[in-house]
């Protein structure tokens, strides 16, 4: 049965608009911060410029130049399609 909005408490909306905000918020940049990289423009454009490109058979988080942690970060967030997957997919595309 599908719920109708007005079945929704207030909280859970708020919790939903904050959620779907903070996805909107992902960019590369906060990408690259979030693994420990370099995250300004400059920053960004050298690591892909240094790193493509990348061999389609090779998956994106098992590429030779992630951490262990940076490799189970993007792993992880694939994997569970989580907020950081959109973010990830365009890195991934961008490295091809």
């Amino acid at each position: 049965e599908l719920l109708s909005s007005a079945a929704i408490e207030p909280t859970d909306r708020r919790a939903m608009k904050e959620s779907v905000m903070q996805a909107q918020m992902h960019t590369l940049n906060n990408l690259f911060a979030q693994l420990g990289l370099p995250a300004d423009e400059a920053g960004l454009e050298h690591f892909i410029a240094t790193h493509r490109p990348l061999a389609n058979d090779i998956p994106l988080y098992r590429a030779p130049f992630w951490s262990p942690t940076q490799r189970a970060f993007l792993k992880e967030e694939i994997i569970e399609d989580a907020d950081w997957a959109p973010v990830i997919d365009e890195l991934n595309g961008r490295l091809r």
